[in-house]
């Protein structure tokens, strides 16, 4: 069976940048699942996957574009040490929920003074190239279900 839209992918992964540093894999874990066409991965490993079966061995380098994004000057703000009351260290790296107008945001900290904090809200793989290393393990319809709710259930899926 082949990968395409509605079809339940798993996979097994490893990401790494261009300078070949492991960002993340499912090494030594389940593999993921996903629901293909429902936007589950990044657009440019979903596209490089369409067609392919269970067995195949893949390796995909994805543009920023077409992965987590180019980076988004809007997302990086100065913010008046105030708006974090009641945290008395705060130290780069730290990450919180930010209330946005498009609702709640994760932010990391990158500086910090004695009166503000910069705060950047950009994926942390945004504007970067990916390299995945795929291996596709199982390719399966989805049941109603699992269309119904948009992803994968069962192993390497979601469990309610």
């Amino acid at each position: 069976m082949q990968i395409a839209d509605k079809k339940i992918v798993l996979i097994h992964y490893t990401l790494k940048n261009l300078d070949d540093e492991v960002m993340d894999s499912s090494e030594g874990a389940e593999p993921l699942a996903y629901l293909h066409g429902t936007g589950s991965i990044v657009p440019g490993l979903e596209k490089e996957l369409a067609g392919k079966k269970a067995g195949d061995k893949v390796n995909v380098e994805v543009s920023p574009e077409e992965g987590y994004g180019e980076l988004n000057p809007e997302l990086i703000q100065e913010v008046d040490r105030a708006a974090f009351e009641g945290v008395d260290n705060i130290e780069v790296g730290m990450r919180f929920m930010a209330q946005t107008a498009w609702g709640q945001q994760p932010v990391v900290v990158t500086a910090v003074t004695d009166e503000s904090v910069i705060v950047d809200g950009n994926h942390p793989l945004a504007d970067q190239t990916l390299k995945f290393d795929v291996e596709i393990v199982e390719v399966r319809d989805a049941t109603e279900e699992e269309l119904e709710h948009g992803h994968a259930h069962g192993e390497g899926g979601h469990h309610h």
